[in-house]
């Protein structure tokens, strides 16, 4: 039997002080960078290195097939030996992937670069979350989940486009040397803010003999719920910029990422608070109602920039509430495999993403932007049905901490 891990007591109303959280947003502020500024970069990349538009898309698919493939036995690992330590080399290997992008002096050694990078994000993200949310107080842990989460979506309108003008007047390789060292540097301090104090005392037990449920089938229904919301959402978002671009309105398209932008940020912070209250399973119903109702809104006035930009910054901020009250709900549920379930969430995320780019890339091409939205928003309905028949929390189930 693996020996216990010595993890921090709570020491503030929510169970962590300020720099951890900061150090926790800033490693998913990098993270996802990495993860986002490879698109912009791919003109430059290819140019650099000779290969063709269409074989530098296989640094996107490479990323993200290692990252959904590594993920779930990353978190199975961090659940069996201590966090920290999976995470400090994680994020080693990771430095090591971008240093490695920076320094490939062919296509083939990038593409291998990119999948490593792809492992070592997939065993840092989850970690981070439930090294965050195991030592949140229960009432504050969505809210802290929606905090460190901000950072992944931040990078989305703002690292990757840094990123993408840092490449375009210094070079592409400035980016991944950037990223490289910057998450060599976190390692340090991730190497010992984390082993601060004692393990505490165990979580009580549940006031009840009844066994949570908490076998296969709700495991599986639980991050079914992000692959369909994943596809709902990021069907939208992928080919917007396409579809202003065809209508002629390219010069909205970056105004209108700052507005998805702002709203997703809004509504993680929403979504995490209301889920704190009101119960995770009651917040993630809601968010994907309005997710479907709102997304039909976008399709229905999409010919309107304006009326656009409204119902996008709505729809965002509906959307987004949904993340950080299903981390809360899989962290309750699952406290012993934390992590482990953290790692499938963020792997049914990526599978719903890249579902949503080869579909609706198909659907683009054979009717038009707004039928894709509509058929986004349809795929939102099951998913809050699925959503709707959950389990909400076990009574007097604790996380270990």
């Amino acid at each position: 039997m693996d020996a216990p891990r010595r993890e921090p007591a709570p020491d503030t109303p929510r169970g962590l002080s300020a720099g951890p959280v900061a150090l926790a947003w800033l490693t998913q502020f990098l993270v996802g960078t990495d993860l986002f500024v490879v698109a912009p970069l791919l003109p430059a990349i290819g140019a650099s290195l000779g290969v063709s538009a269409a074989s530098t898309g296989l640094l996107v698919t490479a990323f993200a097939i290692a990252y959904v493939v590594a993920s779930p036995f990353a978190g199975w690992l961090s659940d069996r030996r201590d966090r920290a330590t999976v995470l400090v080399w994680a994020l080693v290997l990771f430095s090591v992937a971008n240093a490695g992008t920076a320094l490939a002096p062919n296509f083939g050694l990038l593409l291998v670069t990119r999948v490593v990078a792809g492992i070592a994000a997939a065993a840092t993200g989850p970690t981070v979350y439930a090294l965050v949310s195991t030592r949140a107080r229960p009432q504050a842990r969505a809210q802290v989940l929606a905090v460190v989460g901000s950072g992944l979506l931040t990078a989305l309108w703002v690292g990757a486009p840094a990123g993408a003008l840092l490449g375009r007047h210094v070079g592409w390789q400035a980016a991944f040397v950037i990223l490289a060292a910057g998450t060599l540097v976190l390692a340090v301090p991730h190497a010992f803010v984390w082993r601060a104090r004692p393990v505490p005392a165990a979580a009580p037990p549940r006031a009840s003999g009844t066994p949570a449920p908490t076998g296969p089938g709700v495991a599986v229904s639980a991050v079914a719920v992000t692959a369909l919301w994943a596809f709902a959402v990021y069907g939208l978002y992928t080919f917007l910029a396409v579809a202003l671009h065809s209508d002629g309105r390219a010069g909205s398209v970056t105004w209108l990422l700052v507005v998805y932008g702002i709203g997703a940020v809004v509504g993680g912070q929403l979504g995490g608070r209301i889920a704190d209250r009101a119960g995770a399973v009651r917040v993630t119903m809601t968010a994907l109602a309005l997710t479907a109702v709102l997304e039909a809104v976008v399709a229905l006035v999409y010919p309107e920039t304006w009326a656009l930009a409204v119902a996008l910054g709505l729809f965002a901020l509906a959307a987004y509430a949904f993340f950080p009250a299903q981390q809360r709900h899989l962290v309750d549920m699952f406290p012993e495999r934390a992590t482990a379930m953290l790692s499938w969430n963020n792997s049914a995320l990526f599978v719903g993403l890249s579902v949503a780019g080869a579909a609706g890339g198909q659907i683009l091409h054979a009717l038009d932007y707004q039928a894709l939205v509509y058929i986004c928003a349809a795929v939102a309905v099951p998913a809050c049905l699925v959503a709707r028949g959950r389990p909400p929390r076990p009574a007097g189930k604790g996380p270990r901490r």
